[in-house]
Protein backbone atom coordinates (compact mmCIF):
# COMPACT_ATOMS: atom_id res chain seq x y z
CA UNK A 1 0.00 0.00 0.00
CA UNK A 2 1.30 3.67 -0.88
CA UNK A 3 1.16 6.25 1.72
CA UNK A 4 -0.78 8.95 -0.21
CA UNK A 5 -3.67 9.22 -2.64
CA UNK A 6 -1.60 11.39 -4.60
CA UNK A 7 1.15 8.36 -4.75
CA UNK A 8 -0.98 5.96 -5.32
CA UNK A 9 -3.07 7.68 -8.45
CA UNK A 10 0.56 8.56 -9.78
CA UNK A 11 1.89 4.47 -9.27
CA UNK A 12 -1.41 3.43 -10.85
CA UNK A 13 -1.37 5.80 -13.91
CA UNK A 14 2.19 4.45 -14.74
CA UNK A 15 1.36 1.52 -14.00
CA UNK A 16 3.58 0.64 -11.17
CA UNK A 17 1.41 -0.77 -9.11
CA UNK A 18 -2.54 -2.06 -9.83
CA UNK A 19 -5.50 -1.29 -8.16
CA UNK A 20 -6.05 -5.26 -7.35
CA UNK A 21 -2.94 -5.71 -5.97
CA UNK A 22 -3.58 -2.78 -3.69
CA UNK A 23 -7.06 -4.57 -2.31
CA UNK A 24 -5.39 -8.16 -2.54
CA UNK A 25 -2.27 -6.45 -0.23
CA UNK A 26 -5.06 -5.54 2.73
CA UNK A 27 -7.11 -8.71 2.15
CA UNK A 28 -3.35 -10.18 2.96
CA UNK A 29 -2.94 -7.84 5.59
CA UNK A 30 -6.03 -8.39 7.02
CA UNK A 31 -5.98 -12.63 7.14
CA UNK A 32 -2.60 -12.12 8.51
CA UNK A 33 -3.84 -9.59 11.62
CA UNK A 34 -7.14 -12.04 12.72
CA UNK A 35 -4.58 -14.64 13.64
CA UNK A 36 -2.29 -12.42 15.39
CA UNK A 37 -1.60 -13.07 19.04
CA UNK A 38 -2.84 -9.68 19.62
CA UNK A 39 -4.94 -8.25 16.36
CA UNK A 40 -4.87 -4.88 15.54
CA UNK A 41 -9.03 -5.70 14.45
CA UNK A 42 -9.36 -2.40 12.76
CA UNK A 43 -11.56 -3.88 9.83
CA UNK A 44 -14.83 -5.90 10.91
CA UNK A 45 -14.64 -7.67 7.43
CA UNK A 46 -13.66 -7.05 4.00
CA UNK A 47 -16.07 -6.66 1.38
CA UNK A 48 -16.08 -9.71 -1.10
CA UNK A 49 -16.52 -7.82 -4.33
CA UNK A 50 -13.78 -4.89 -3.20
CA UNK A 51 -11.18 -7.04 -5.83
CA UNK A 52 -14.10 -7.49 -8.65
CA UNK A 53 -14.15 -4.10 -8.30
CA UNK A 54 -10.54 -3.20 -8.43
CA UNK A 55 -9.89 -5.83 -11.36
CA UNK A 56 -12.48 -3.50 -13.23
CA UNK A 57 -10.91 -0.24 -12.31
CA UNK A 58 -7.53 -1.68 -14.08
CA UNK A 59 -9.07 -2.72 -17.08
CA UNK A 60 -10.47 0.83 -17.35
CA UNK A 61 -6.87 1.91 -16.52
CA UNK A 62 -5.05 -0.42 -19.20
CA UNK A 63 -7.20 0.50 -21.87
CA UNK A 64 -7.13 4.52 -21.40
CA UNK A 65 -3.13 3.89 -21.06
CA UNK A 66 -3.39 2.26 -24.66
CA UNK A 67 -5.48 4.98 -26.01
CA UNK A 68 -3.79 7.43 -24.72
CA UNK A 69 -6.25 8.86 -22.73
CA UNK A 70 -5.22 7.71 -18.82
CA UNK A 71 -5.09 11.44 -17.85
CA UNK A 72 -8.62 12.26 -19.08
CA UNK A 73 -9.81 9.27 -17.17
CA UNK A 74 -8.20 10.55 -13.48
CA UNK A 75 -9.61 13.45 -14.57
CA UNK A 76 -12.99 12.33 -14.92
CA UNK A 77 -12.67 9.65 -11.53
CA UNK A 78 -10.16 10.63 -9.69
CA UNK A 79 -10.13 8.21 -7.11
CA UNK A 80 -10.02 5.34 -9.91
CA UNK A 81 -8.55 2.15 -8.08
CA UNK A 82 -8.29 3.79 -4.61
CA UNK A 83 -9.29 1.78 -1.61
CA UNK A 84 -10.74 3.39 1.23
CA UNK A 85 -12.19 2.40 4.71
CA UNK A 86 -16.11 2.40 5.49
CA UNK A 87 -17.21 2.90 9.39
CA UNK A 88 -19.84 0.13 10.34
CA UNK A 89 -23.11 2.80 10.12
CA UNK A 90 -22.74 3.65 6.70
CA UNK A 91 -24.79 1.94 4.28
CA UNK A 92 -22.78 -0.08 1.66
CA UNK A 93 -24.97 -1.79 -0.53
CA UNK A 94 -25.17 -5.66 -0.54
CA UNK A 95 -22.90 -5.36 2.74
CA UNK A 96 -23.56 -5.90 5.88
CA UNK A 97 -24.08 -3.36 8.21
CA UNK A 98 -24.09 -4.00 12.16
CA UNK A 99 -23.21 -0.72 13.69
CA UNK A 100 -20.89 -3.50 15.93
CA UNK A 101 -24.04 -4.49 17.75
CA UNK A 102 -25.59 -7.75 18.37
CA UNK A 103 -28.86 -6.39 17.51
CA UNK A 104 -27.92 -5.81 13.23
CA UNK A 105 -26.53 -9.29 13.11
CA UNK A 106 -26.94 -10.11 9.79
CA UNK A 107 -28.73 -6.81 8.29
CA UNK A 108 -27.68 -5.91 4.66
CA UNK A 109 -27.50 -2.65 3.35
CA UNK A 110 -30.18 -2.43 0.80
CA UNK A 111 -28.51 0.95 -0.31
CA UNK A 112 -25.38 3.01 -0.61
CA UNK A 113 -25.01 6.15 1.71
CA UNK A 114 -24.65 9.67 -0.48
CA UNK A 115 -21.14 9.95 1.22
CA UNK A 116 -20.21 6.09 -0.76
CA UNK A 117 -22.37 6.71 -3.44
CA UNK A 118 -20.22 9.66 -4.30
CA UNK A 119 -16.96 8.54 -3.65
CA UNK A 120 -17.55 5.77 -5.56
CA UNK A 121 -18.94 7.42 -8.83
CA UNK A 122 -14.79 8.93 -8.52
CA UNK A 123 -13.68 5.05 -8.84
CA UNK A 124 -12.75 5.02 -5.29
CA UNK A 125 -13.30 0.89 -4.02
CA UNK A 126 -14.90 0.55 -0.82
CA UNK A 127 -12.52 -1.87 1.00
CA UNK A 128 -14.81 -3.11 3.75
CA UNK A 129 -16.39 -2.41 7.41
CA UNK A 130 -14.12 -0.60 9.91
CA UNK A 131 -15.35 -1.72 13.81
CA UNK A 132 -16.47 1.42 16.24
CA UNK A 133 -17.97 1.94 19.28
CA UNK A 134 -21.78 0.34 19.33
CA UNK A 135 -23.60 2.69 17.46
CA UNK A 136 -20.76 5.12 17.61
CA UNK A 137 -21.15 5.72 21.42
CA UNK A 138 -18.04 5.56 23.22
CA UNK A 139 -14.61 7.33 23.08
CA UNK A 140 -11.91 4.57 23.01
CA UNK A 141 -13.55 1.33 20.52
CA UNK A 142 -13.82 -1.03 23.61
CA UNK A 143 -17.56 -1.18 23.18
CA UNK A 144 -18.37 -3.50 20.44
CA UNK A 145 -19.69 -6.79 19.79
CA UNK A 146 -16.54 -7.51 18.09
CA UNK A 147 -13.90 -6.63 20.26
CA UNK A 148 -11.90 -3.39 20.73
CA UNK A 149 -9.95 -2.22 18.23
CA UNK A 150 -6.31 -1.82 19.29
CA UNK A 151 -3.80 1.01 18.63
CA UNK A 152 -1.32 0.30 15.65
CA UNK A 153 1.05 2.22 17.42
CA UNK A 154 0.88 0.15 20.59
CA UNK A 155 -1.73 -2.63 21.00
CA UNK A 156 -1.78 -1.99 24.21
CA UNK A 157 -3.43 0.81 23.80
CA UNK A 158 -6.97 1.96 22.77
CA UNK A 159 -7.30 3.31 19.15
CA UNK A 160 -9.79 5.86 19.86
CA UNK A 161 -13.53 6.05 19.46
CA UNK A 162 -16.23 5.67 18.08
CA UNK A 163 -14.51 5.61 14.79
CA UNK A 164 -11.36 3.69 16.08
CA UNK A 165 -11.39 1.24 13.49
CA UNK A 166 -11.23 3.34 10.43
CA UNK A 167 -8.95 5.84 12.53
CA UNK A 168 -6.40 2.37 13.03
CA UNK A 169 -7.15 1.00 9.42
CA UNK A 170 -5.48 4.38 8.12
CA UNK A 171 -2.74 5.09 10.77
CA UNK A 172 -1.98 1.30 10.14
CA UNK A 173 -1.35 1.85 6.50
CA UNK A 174 -4.05 -0.91 5.39
CA UNK A 175 -6.36 1.65 3.99
CA UNK A 176 -5.60 5.58 2.26
CA UNK A 177 -8.44 7.13 3.90
CA UNK A 178 -11.28 6.15 5.95
CA UNK A 179 -15.02 7.18 6.71
CA UNK A 180 -15.83 7.92 10.18
CA UNK A 181 -19.16 9.47 11.60
CA UNK A 182 -19.01 11.73 14.87
CA UNK A 183 -21.22 13.26 17.28
CA UNK A 184 -19.00 14.82 19.80
CA UNK A 185 -15.87 13.93 18.33
CA UNK A 186 -15.36 10.16 17.55
CA UNK A 187 -13.24 11.26 13.91
CA UNK A 188 -11.01 14.32 15.60
CA UNK A 189 -10.16 11.79 18.70
CA UNK A 190 -9.05 8.59 17.16
CA UNK A 191 -7.13 10.85 14.61
CA UNK A 192 -5.30 12.18 17.60
CA UNK A 193 -4.71 8.78 20.21
CA UNK A 194 -3.29 7.61 16.62
CA UNK A 195 -1.38 10.04 15.17
CA UNK A 196 -3.36 11.33 11.91
CA UNK A 197 -5.44 13.77 10.26
CA UNK A 198 -8.93 13.81 11.09
CA UNK A 199 -12.15 16.14 9.84
CA UNK A 200 -14.87 16.84 10.98
CA UNK A 201 -17.35 19.15 8.69
CA UNK A 202 -19.51 22.01 9.32
CA UNK A 203 -23.09 20.23 9.68
CA UNK A 204 -24.55 19.10 6.40
CA UNK A 205 -21.43 20.02 4.19
CA UNK A 206 -21.33 15.72 4.09
CA UNK A 207 -24.90 14.31 3.93
CA UNK A 208 -26.05 11.98 6.57
CA UNK A 209 -28.49 10.22 4.22
CA UNK A 210 -27.27 6.40 4.85
CA UNK A 211 -25.45 6.78 8.01
CA UNK A 212 -26.92 5.14 11.48
CA UNK A 213 -28.30 8.25 13.24
CA UNK A 214 -27.16 8.69 16.91
CA UNK A 215 -27.41 12.50 17.79
CA UNK A 216 -28.90 13.92 14.49
CA UNK A 217 -28.81 17.21 15.08
CA UNK A 218 -25.06 16.51 15.74
CA UNK A 219 -24.11 13.27 13.62
CA UNK A 220 -21.77 14.38 11.10
CA UNK A 221 -19.28 12.10 8.55
CA UNK A 222 -15.63 12.94 8.83
CA UNK A 223 -12.55 11.84 7.18
CA UNK A 224 -9.31 10.25 8.38
CA UNK A 225 -6.34 10.58 6.30
CA UNK A 226 -2.14 10.72 6.21
CA UNK A 227 -2.37 14.57 5.29
CA UNK A 228 -4.60 17.04 4.59
CA UNK A 229 -4.69 16.44 0.92
CA UNK A 230 -5.94 13.36 1.86
CA UNK A 231 -8.76 14.74 3.13
CA UNK A 232 -9.43 17.42 0.91
CA UNK A 233 -9.39 15.44 -2.00
CA UNK A 234 -12.13 13.08 -0.99
CA UNK A 235 -13.99 15.66 0.78
CA UNK A 236 -14.15 18.02 -2.65
CA UNK A 237 -15.61 14.79 -4.22
CA UNK A 238 -18.61 14.30 -1.38
CA UNK A 239 -19.64 17.50 -0.41
CA UNK A 240 -22.73 19.23 -1.74
CA UNK A 241 -26.49 19.33 -1.12
CA UNK A 242 -28.15 15.88 -1.43
CA UNK A 243 -31.74 15.90 -2.46
CA UNK A 244 -32.35 12.89 0.50
CA UNK A 245 -31.09 14.77 3.39
CA UNK A 246 -32.88 18.49 4.12
CA UNK A 247 -29.91 19.14 6.36
CA UNK A 248 -27.42 19.10 3.64
CA UNK A 249 -25.49 22.13 2.34
CA UNK A 250 -23.23 23.40 -0.25
CA UNK A 251 -19.36 24.05 0.63
CA UNK A 252 -18.51 27.53 -0.85
CA UNK A 253 -14.98 26.54 -2.91
CA UNK A 254 -15.65 22.83 -2.15
CA UNK A 255 -14.45 21.39 -5.69
CA UNK A 256 -11.18 23.48 -5.24
CA UNK A 257 -10.02 21.30 -2.31
CA UNK A 258 -9.03 18.84 -4.85
CA UNK A 259 -5.27 20.70 -5.35
CA UNK A 260 -4.74 21.67 -1.82
CA UNK A 261 -1.94 24.52 -0.86
CA UNK A 262 -0.77 26.14 1.94
CA UNK A 263 -1.30 29.16 3.07
CA UNK A 264 1.18 31.61 1.41
CA UNK A 265 3.52 33.43 3.97
CA UNK A 266 1.63 37.15 3.91
CA UNK A 267 -1.58 34.95 4.67
CA UNK A 268 -0.44 33.25 7.74
CA UNK A 269 0.71 36.74 8.77
CA UNK A 270 -2.97 37.92 8.66
CA UNK A 271 -4.04 34.90 10.70
CA UNK A 272 -5.75 36.12 14.17
CA UNK A 273 -6.01 33.14 16.58
CA UNK A 274 -8.11 32.52 19.20
CA UNK A 275 -7.00 30.47 22.39
CA UNK A 276 -10.12 29.74 25.29
CA UNK A 277 -9.00 30.63 28.44
CA UNK A 278 -11.41 27.91 29.49
CA UNK A 279 -9.29 25.60 27.55
CA UNK A 280 -5.68 26.50 29.49
CA UNK A 281 -7.26 25.06 32.12
CA UNK A 282 -4.43 21.82 32.83
CA UNK A 283 -6.71 20.27 35.93
CA UNK A 284 -6.96 16.29 34.44
CA UNK A 285 -4.51 17.37 31.02
CA UNK A 286 -1.60 14.99 30.77
CA UNK A 287 1.25 17.36 30.91
CA UNK A 288 2.91 15.87 27.71
CA UNK A 289 -0.40 17.48 25.98
CA UNK A 290 -0.29 20.70 27.77
CA UNK A 291 3.57 21.00 26.41
CA UNK A 292 2.73 20.01 22.90
CA UNK A 293 -0.18 23.26 22.95
CA UNK A 294 2.73 25.17 23.75
CA UNK A 295 4.82 24.29 21.55
CA UNK A 296 2.03 24.84 18.93
CA UNK A 297 0.62 28.16 19.95
CA UNK A 298 4.83 29.28 19.64
CA UNK A 299 4.72 28.07 16.03
CA UNK A 300 1.69 30.30 14.97
CA UNK A 301 3.63 33.39 16.87
CA UNK A 302 7.32 32.25 15.40
CA UNK A 303 5.35 32.36 12.01
CA UNK A 304 3.73 35.69 12.37
CA UNK A 305 0.53 35.09 13.37
CA UNK A 306 -1.64 36.62 16.19
CA UNK A 307 -2.31 34.62 19.36
CA UNK A 308 -5.19 36.20 21.78
CA UNK A 309 -6.44 34.45 24.49
CA UNK A 310 -10.18 34.97 24.67
CA UNK A 311 -12.84 34.17 27.32
CA UNK A 312 -15.99 31.69 26.58
CA UNK A 313 -17.21 30.80 30.27
CA UNK A 314 -20.16 29.18 28.09
CA UNK A 315 -17.85 26.46 26.89
CA UNK A 316 -17.68 25.27 30.97
CA UNK A 317 -21.35 23.91 30.23
CA UNK A 318 -20.62 22.49 26.48
CA UNK A 319 -20.26 18.87 28.35
CA UNK A 320 -23.27 18.55 30.12
CA UNK A 321 -25.09 20.18 27.36
CA UNK A 322 -23.51 17.67 24.33
CA UNK A 323 -24.47 14.37 26.62
CA UNK A 324 -28.25 16.15 27.42
CA UNK A 325 -29.32 16.69 23.47
CA UNK A 326 -27.26 13.51 22.07
CA UNK A 327 -28.29 10.92 24.53
CA UNK A 328 -31.72 12.06 24.35
CA UNK A 329 -31.79 11.80 20.34
CA UNK A 330 -30.15 8.39 20.86
CA UNK A 331 -33.38 7.46 22.89
CA UNK A 332 -35.50 8.44 20.53
CA UNK A 333 -33.57 7.08 17.32
CA UNK A 334 -32.89 4.03 18.70
CA UNK A 335 -36.41 2.95 19.73
CA UNK A 336 -36.77 1.58 15.77
CA UNK A 337 -34.66 -1.25 16.58
CA UNK A 338 -37.10 -3.44 18.39
CA UNK A 339 -36.83 -6.76 16.94
CA UNK A 340 -40.04 -6.44 14.70
CA UNK A 341 -38.60 -4.43 11.48
CA UNK A 342 -35.41 -5.63 10.90
CA UNK A 343 -32.09 -7.33 12.97
CA UNK A 344 -32.18 -9.35 15.93
CA UNK A 345 -35.13 -10.72 16.99
CA UNK A 346 -35.63 -12.81 20.19
CA UNK A 347 -39.38 -14.13 20.08
CA UNK A 348 -41.04 -17.06 22.89
CA UNK A 349 -43.77 -16.31 21.97
CA UNK A 350 -45.40 -13.95 24.45
CA UNK A 351 -46.76 -11.44 22.94
CA UNK A 352 -45.07 -8.37 21.29
CA UNK A 353 -43.95 -6.09 24.61
CA UNK A 354 -42.13 -9.11 25.88
CA UNK A 355 -40.25 -9.62 22.14
CA UNK A 356 -39.02 -5.60 22.32
CA UNK A 357 -37.78 -6.12 25.91
CA UNK A 358 -36.05 -9.51 25.25
CA UNK A 359 -34.64 -8.29 21.63
CA UNK A 360 -33.19 -5.06 23.21
CA UNK A 361 -32.10 -6.30 26.24
CA UNK A 362 -29.50 -9.03 24.06
CA UNK A 363 -29.22 -6.84 21.28
CA UNK A 364 -27.76 -3.93 23.05
CA UNK A 365 -24.61 -3.59 24.90
CA UNK A 366 -24.16 -1.94 28.38
CA UNK A 367 -22.87 1.61 27.06
CA UNK A 368 -26.03 2.05 24.42
CA UNK A 369 -28.03 1.05 27.49
CA UNK A 370 -26.70 3.10 29.49
CA UNK A 371 -26.87 5.92 27.31
CA UNK A 372 -30.51 4.79 26.55
CA UNK A 373 -31.79 4.77 29.92
CA UNK A 374 -30.72 8.86 30.64
CA UNK A 375 -32.20 9.61 27.08
CA UNK A 376 -35.36 8.37 28.54
CA UNK A 377 -34.85 9.85 31.60
CA UNK A 378 -34.16 13.29 30.35
CA UNK A 379 -37.28 12.99 28.19
CA UNK A 380 -39.88 11.68 30.60
CA UNK A 381 -42.65 12.91 31.76
CA UNK A 382 -41.43 14.21 35.08
CA UNK A 383 -39.12 16.48 33.22
CA UNK A 384 -41.60 17.51 30.02
CA UNK A 385 -38.67 17.21 27.91
CA UNK A 386 -37.57 20.38 29.87
CA UNK A 387 -33.88 19.40 30.37
CA UNK A 388 -33.39 18.65 26.55
CA UNK A 389 -35.02 22.17 25.97
CA UNK A 390 -32.76 23.78 28.56
CA UNK A 391 -29.75 22.04 26.76
CA UNK A 392 -30.63 23.06 23.49
CA UNK A 393 -30.79 26.91 24.68
CA UNK A 394 -26.81 26.56 25.57
CA UNK A 395 -26.08 24.96 22.47
CA UNK A 396 -28.10 28.48 21.06
CA UNK A 397 -25.79 30.51 23.14
CA UNK A 398 -22.76 28.37 22.41
CA UNK A 399 -23.84 28.77 18.73
CA UNK A 400 -23.65 32.74 19.00
CA UNK A 401 -20.61 33.22 21.28
CA UNK A 402 -18.41 30.82 19.09
CA UNK A 403 -20.17 32.60 15.74
CA UNK A 404 -18.96 36.13 17.47
CA UNK A 405 -15.23 34.53 18.45
CA UNK A 406 -14.83 34.40 14.33
CA UNK A 407 -15.42 37.71 13.75
CA UNK A 408 -12.76 38.78 14.64
CA UNK A 409 -10.58 35.53 14.47
CA UNK A 410 -9.53 32.90 11.71
CA UNK A 411 -9.29 29.90 14.24
CA UNK A 412 -9.62 28.63 17.32
CA UNK A 413 -6.53 26.60 18.78
CA UNK A 414 -6.78 24.00 21.49
CA UNK A 415 -5.80 20.29 21.88
CA UNK A 416 -8.00 17.49 20.80
CA UNK A 417 -8.10 15.74 23.88
CA UNK A 418 -6.55 16.08 27.76
CA UNK A 419 -4.68 12.74 27.19
CA UNK A 420 -3.20 10.83 25.13
CA UNK A 421 -4.37 7.23 23.65
CA UNK A 422 -4.51 5.07 27.38
CA UNK A 423 -4.51 1.59 27.97
CA UNK A 424 -7.40 -0.91 27.19
CA UNK A 425 -9.55 -1.49 29.95
CA UNK A 426 -8.14 1.77 31.78
CA UNK A 427 -11.45 3.38 31.56
CA UNK A 428 -14.17 1.02 30.22
CA UNK A 429 -16.06 0.89 33.71
CA UNK A 430 -15.71 4.41 34.67
CA UNK A 431 -18.49 6.54 32.23
CA UNK A 432 -17.97 9.54 33.61
CA UNK A 433 -14.33 9.43 32.91
CA UNK A 434 -14.25 8.25 29.54
CA UNK A 435 -17.07 10.77 28.19
CA UNK A 436 -14.64 13.60 29.33
CA UNK A 437 -12.35 12.57 26.81
CA UNK A 438 -14.22 14.88 24.86
CA UNK A 439 -14.16 17.81 26.71
CA UNK A 440 -12.10 20.13 23.90
CA UNK A 441 -14.43 18.71 21.31
CA UNK A 442 -18.10 18.60 21.96
CA UNK A 443 -18.20 22.47 21.52
CA UNK A 444 -17.69 22.21 17.65
CA UNK A 445 -20.09 20.00 17.35
CA UNK A 446 -23.01 22.16 19.48
CA UNK A 447 -21.41 25.21 17.18
CA UNK A 448 -21.91 22.95 13.87
CA UNK A 449 -18.42 24.40 12.70
CA UNK A 450 -15.62 22.36 11.31
CA UNK A 451 -12.45 21.27 12.87
CA UNK A 452 -9.46 19.26 12.07
CA UNK A 453 -6.96 17.51 14.09
CA UNK A 454 -3.18 17.47 13.58
CA UNK A 455 -0.52 15.20 14.70
CA UNK A 456 1.24 17.97 17.16
CA UNK A 457 3.62 14.76 18.95
CA UNK A 458 3.94 12.68 21.03
CA UNK A 459 4.00 11.51 25.06
CA UNK A 460 7.69 11.40 26.65
CA UNK A 461 6.66 7.90 28.84
CA UNK A 462 4.80 5.91 25.94
CA UNK A 463 5.53 7.20 22.91
CA UNK A 464 1.73 7.72 21.87
CA UNK A 465 0.71 10.39 19.36
CA UNK A 466 -1.06 14.27 20.84
CA UNK A 467 -3.10 16.15 18.30
CA UNK A 468 -4.26 19.51 18.59
CA UNK A 469 -6.85 20.91 16.62
CA UNK A 470 -7.67 23.98 14.54
CA UNK A 471 -11.69 24.69 13.96
CA UNK A 472 -12.62 27.64 11.62
CA UNK A 473 -15.67 29.05 11.07
CA UNK A 474 -18.64 26.97 9.60
CA UNK A 475 -17.80 26.52 6.16
CA UNK A 476 -14.24 27.70 6.41
CA UNK A 477 -13.04 23.92 5.49
CA UNK A 478 -10.61 25.29 2.95
CA UNK A 479 -8.92 27.22 5.13
CA UNK A 480 -7.96 25.32 7.75
CA UNK A 481 -7.17 22.53 5.65
CA UNK A 482 -4.67 25.32 3.46
CA UNK A 483 -3.42 25.90 7.46
CA UNK A 484 -3.25 22.17 8.10
CA UNK A 485 -1.42 21.93 5.30
CA UNK A 486 1.28 24.74 6.13
CA UNK A 487 1.52 23.00 9.74
CA UNK A 488 2.28 19.08 7.87
CA UNK A 489 4.97 20.73 5.74
CA UNK A 490 6.81 21.92 8.36
CA UNK A 491 6.36 18.84 10.69
CA UNK A 492 5.47 15.98 8.14
CA UNK A 493 6.74 12.90 10.39
CA UNK A 494 4.82 14.19 13.59
CA UNK A 495 2.36 11.95 12.81
CA UNK A 496 3.30 8.61 13.71
CA UNK A 497 1.38 6.66 11.39
CA UNK A 498 3.14 2.87 10.38
CA UNK A 499 4.51 3.40 7.32
CA UNK A 500 5.07 0.08 4.97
Amino acid sequence: MYYTIKETRAALKSGETTSEKLVRSAVETFEKDKSAPIPLNAFIELYEDAVEKAQSADKEIEAARAAGTIDKLFEEKPLLGIPFANKDNINSKGHRLTCASKILEGYVAPYNATVIDRLEKAGAIALGRCNQDEFAMGSSTEYSSYGPTRNPINREFVSGGSSGGSAAAVAANQALFGLGTETGGSVRLPASYCGIYGLKPTYGVLSRWGVVAYGSSLDQVGILGHTPADIAEPLSLMCGVDMYDDTSADLPEGKSLNSLEALSDAEFKSLKIAIPKQFLKTEGADPDVVKSFEETRKWFTDKGAAVEEVDLPILDASIAAYYVIALSEAASNLSRFDGIRYGRRVDDGQGYDELYVKTRSEGFGPEVKRRIVIGNYVLSEQFSGDTYKKGMTVRARIQREVAAVFEKYDIILCPTCPTAAFKLGAKVDSPLEMYLSDLYTTFVNLARIPSINVPAGRTSTDGMPIGMQFAGAMFSEKKILRLAQNWENDHAGCGIAVKE
